[in-house]
């Protein structure tokens, strides 16, 4: 097309198979748009095309992602504030024919498969390294890995008798992100389902509260979705060593959801392709041994946590004898 359609705080421009939706800076745009920066949209990534009537004389442009195509999406789950969401333009209401215009053309350009959920993520995430600081600890993202390392502060007790964690991509099947300004968010239940390598979805969480969640304010959690406990009900994001808590003031939408997305796109793209029925089953490599140096960290965490009473002596020796099988 090679036009250029620009709204309140956001410009499509289109391309032959494809627009780039950038974001400007400025106060009035929010932060995870600014975060975003712009985001190549591939037509094949879109299932239609919305024109609706806004607020206080604008008309609001809306490209429908399909299913599975952006892990961002996916993995926000449909808890993302309108003015959040990175598919809307806002135009002046006089512009309506204009919008219209540009919204047959997109529906001219797309895919054939569009009323299908696609079988590979289309849109680009951003890339790792990534980090953000939740309420009870760091999250971290290397590309291979997640970190945790919990904070003194927040921290709940059984999250420091597990001491920090680490957790390979290849031991994921998904990540489930939980919004703090969503509705739900301040200790009910939230929407059921988390994003599990794509579109499919699976599980039903609920928001704790105890004495490692955030006081005041809504709150939410990033929990990674670990292959050993897939068939085990969720428990307390607060309480879990697999999930990070936050709130209003720590780990905000515009950090922990690019976050999240791109730690679902690294388990998609990590899974294997399956077999077809009677081919043998590929190889699976032996899990690499843990790294001494790491270990020793760990039985030394592990030590202190033993100083300032937070675990027994038989709870130590336990935690202490696991970690030197894994040598």
């Amino acid at each position: 097309m090679g036009d250029v359609l620009a709204g309140f705080q956001t410009v499509w421009e289109f391309d032959t198979d494809s627009m780039l939706i950038r974001f400007e800076r400025g106060i009035r745009t929010p932060k995870l748009l600014q975060a975003l920066g712009e985001r190549r949209i591939p037509f094949e990534a879109l299932s239609g095309v919305e024109l609706a009537v806004g607020k206080r004389g604008t008309v609001v442009l809306r490209a429908v992602p399909r299913p599975g195509a952006d892990p961002l999406m996916d993995a926000a789950d449909g808890q993302l504030k309108d003015a959040y969401d990175p598919y809307r333009l806002v135009l002046p209401a006089e512009r309506e024919t204009l919008a219209d215009y540009y919204a047959e053309r997109i529906r001219e350009s797309l895919g054939p498969e569009a009323d299908l959920p696609a079988e590979a993520h289309l849109v680009t995430v951003p890339t790792p390294p990534l980090s953000f600081k939740a309420y009870d600890g760091k999250a971290s993202f290397d590309g291979k890995a997640i970190s945790f390392r919990w904070f003194w502060t927040g921290a709940s007790s059984e999250k420091w008798k597990v001491g920090d964690q680490r957790f390979r991509i290849d031991e994921l099947t998904g990540v489930e992100w939980r919004s703090p300004e969503s509705r739900g968010s301040a200790g009910t239940a939230p929407r059921e389902g988390a994003a599990k390598g794509g579109a499919a979805k699976d599980g039903t969480a609920r928001n704790g509260i105890g004495r490692g969640s955030p006081k005041g304010g809504g709150h939410g959690h990033l929990r990674l979705l670990l292959r050993a406990t897939e068939n085990q009900p969720p428990g307390r994001p607060d309480q879990d060593p697999a999930a990070v808590v936050f709130g209003m003031g720590y780990g905000l939408v515009h950090q922990s959801l690019p976050f999240a997305a791109a730690v679902l796109e690294a388990v998609r793209a990590s899974s294997p392709v399956p077999c077809a029925e009677g081919a043998p089953a590929p190889n699976r490599a032996t899990a690499p041994r843990r790294d001494p140096a790491d270990i020793a960290e760990r039985i030394r965490h592990l030590g202190e946590l033993h100083t300032a009473g937070l675990l027994t002596d038989d709870e130590f020796s336990a935690k202490k004898a696991e970690l030197l099988a894994e040598l």
